[in-house]
């Protein structure tokens, strides 16, 4: 990277450099682009690069790494990228400072610094807003395209997107609007931005794209977690520096080809997503989504209970992202698409609606084997049933009404005034604004009360196999049933989990749900693991593994493959951290890596009866790490099934155990 001579202009902070320093040098980089892109074949760009580096610079240099990828390109006189960098604790570069914010130019002549500043926060909205106050008086011009570039963590419709390390902050959807709103305005005819696009995760949300409308032609974004390797800045930028006559859809395309390339090339490409939204269609997809709501309001209005546990089912085997569970946390999104296609007959009058006008935004996206049911644009579902979660959702504009409605329900057990105006009016192509739902400050009843299965009672059948018997009430209540595995020693006095899995014979329609335990559980390099189900019915399932690799907390992302039968490490990473943002940070075992295996457990003699995180195994991860089902051995064995609501709350069966000697399986209640 090259090194830079320092050029402050002054410790100001960042609303009074708005206001005195940048008129300076505002005036002469306008004059420069001007003179520069006189007679220039080809349109002007402009790319903004806002640099929040966060975590991802100060423990790994990601961010040093993809502006060293943007300095490999060339540039033309008529493409420049504006880069902000701050929100660390620390730069992995000699040309970047802590405690500071640094404004950057690169263009034909290279990169330089055009000043740095006292530090201010990149996760506050005033922060965007002087940033692009900068640019539009700095670079105004005739025939300038300009794109933006978010670069950082990710959190979807709730948690946004920039989170500054420092502060804790991020940019919610509301403070992204305002701050381009309040700069260049709102135009659905003639955008202010050819594409905007978020190097983060989990960003390709209906909210996000509706957040963007009149401010940019097109979007381009991840539905899943990214990965460390991000977007490719040589290539994509290169790309444009080749053929500046491109539109925002060539643009967002050429990013997601070689966003997979290097997923590909970093073997990070199974779990891989990037789609590029055509902002046009927005209004239309809103309007299927809204009417989806309505639909599906109408119908819990009559049926609460079996409305959302039915719902609920369709979402947990929908394509969700980031984990969604207890081991990896909650993002809250799925895929529209799919779950539309999951609902068509419990929704029949609007799921083919809104699964049309998501083909129809959705102009390009690139996906892994892993993320292959995703249709590239997705939405808010309450997994975790989350109360605080929920409140921030109702506070951002961008999101539809009968959504806020529909989770609100779900949730609080209020069938709110402007729930019951929704369903009134019915279904339409025409649904009004009105004020959002209003928090509530009780529960009026609870729709899941999932504790009256606690202990429920476990038969056993004439083979041996255990099983529960579900009544309609009772299935009412679930979105999944799950199967728990402990291991028991009395001689040891301690109770071990295994963890989770779906590996059960369920009949939805009778309510019988029977097990499939065959005295073999996954294992890493022969060392029993605890799993957690993260996805299913998909053609794989994935898990979740708790580890901690070369001492640091992780969880080892596994698939299993129906076509061949096989489990395939994916890599390991963090989960959803306390604000909501997916990891990038997705690492692939190397053959010296220490591996410790984390499970939970209690002893069986104690008072204390929630289990503890125990660390049990410890070894390197060698040349090939084999991941399967193999044989548990002789011992004893508890097994549960586990009730899961659809807001994410579970209950626990009796335990029956299984006893084996010799290798054979012996039930008893």
């Amino acid at each position: 990277m090259y090194r830079l001579t320092r050029n402050i202009l002054g410790k100001f902070c960042l609303t009074i450099m708005l206001i005195f320093a940048v008129l300076a040098w505002c005036g002469k980089l306008n004059v420069y682009s001007q003179a520069e892109a006189a007679n220039q074949a080809g349109d002007n760009w402009l790319i903004y690069w806002y640099i929040c580096g966060s975590d991802l610079e100060s423990k790994n240099g990601f961010a040093t790494s993809d502006l060293i990828e943007l300095t490999k390109v060339k540039l033309p006189p008529n493409v420049r990228v504006f880069i902000i960098t701050g929100g660390t604790a620390n730069w992995q570069n000699d040309m970047m400072k802590p405690g500071e914010l640094g404004l950057y130019l690169y263009d034909r002549n290279g990169i330089k610094e055009i000043g740095r500043y006292e530090d201010a926060d990149m996760g506050a909205a005033e922060t965007l807003e002087a940033f692009l106050n900068v640019g539009k008086g700095a670079f105004a011009g005739d025939n300038l395209r300009q794109a933006f570039v978010f670069w950082n963590h990710g959190g979807g419709s709730v948690g946004g997107v920039c989170l500054d390390e420092r502060t804790g902050n991020s940019l919610s959807l509301n403070d992204i609007t305002n701050a381009f709103t309040k700069v260049y305005g709102s135009s659905e005819s003639n955008p202010p931005f050819e594409m905007i696009g978020f190097d983060a995760c989990m960003m390709a949300s209906y909210d996000t794209a509706n957040a963007l409308k009149g401010i940019t032609r097109y979007m381009t974004a991840s539905e899943e977690s990214e990965p460390g390797n991000g977007w490719d800045y040589t290539r994509w930028v290169g790309a444009l520096a080749n053929n500046p006559y491109m539109s925002g859809a060539e643009l967002g395309r050429v990013i997601c080809d070689s966003y997979m390339k290097g997923c590909r090339e970093y073997g990070t490409a199974d779990t891989a997503t990037l789609s590029v939204i055509d902002i046009s269609k927005i209004p239309a997809l809103g309007r299927a989504y809204e009417n989806y709501g309505i639909e599906a309001l109408k119908l819990a209005s009559n049926n609460s209970g079996g409305f959302f546990a039915e719902f609920g089912r369709s979402a947990q085997k929908a394509e969700n992202y980031g984990g969604n569970n207890k081991e990896q946390g909650y993002s809250d999104m799925v895929d529209l698409g799919d779950l539309a296609s999951r609902t068509t007959g419990l929704l029949p009058l609007t799921s083919r609606g809104l699964m049309n006008a998501v083909d129809n935004a959705v102009v390009y996206k690139v996906q892994g084997k892993y993320r292959s049911q995703g249709k590239g644009i997705s939405g808010f579902y309450a997994y975790d049933g989350d109360w605080r979660v929920l409140e921030k959702y109702l506070e951002q504009k961008a999101v539809p009404l009968p959504q806020k409605c529909l989770y609100h329900y779900m949730i609080s057990g209020v069938f709110s005034q402007e729930a019951k105006d929704l369903v009134g009016k019915g279904i339409s192509q025409d649904i009004p604004t009105v004020p959002k739902v209003h928090e509530n400050d009780a529960q009026a009843q609870n729709f899941f009360p999932v504790d009256k299965l606690e202990d429920k009672f476990v038969d056993i059948d004439s083979n041996g196999d255990a099983f529960v018997t579900l009544n309609d009430r009772e299935m009412d209540i679930l979105s999944s049933v799950h199967c728990q595995l402990v291991y028991i020693s009395e001689k040891d006095d301690i109770l071990l989990m295994l963890g989770s899995d779906t590996n059960i014979v369920a009949d939805w329609d009778k309510g019988v749900f029977k097990d499939n335990f065959f005295g073999k559980w996954p294992m890493l390099n022969g060392h029993p693991v605890y799993v957690e189900i993260t996805a299913e019915d998909n053609g794989y399932n994935l898990y979740a593994v708790p580890i901690k690799l070369n001492g640091e907390r992780c969880n080892l992302e596994v698939a299993y493959n129906y076509g061949d039968e096989k489990y395939h490490i994916l890599g390991a990473r963090k989960g959803i951290d306390n604000n909501g943002m997916g990891s990038r940070n997705l690492i692939q075992l190397k053959k010296d890596d220490q591996i410790t295996t984390v499970h939970y457990g209690m002893m069986l003699s104690g008072d204390d009866n929630e289990p503890q995180e125990v660390d049990v195994d410890t070894f390197k991860a060698g040349d090939n790490p084999r991941f399967a089902d193999e044989d548990v051995g002789d011992g004893m064995y508890g097994y549960f099934f586990e009730f899961v609501t659809p807001t994410g709350k579970s209950a626990l069966s009796n335990m029956v155990s299984f006893t084996i000697k010799n290798g054979k399986i012996t039930t008893s209640n």
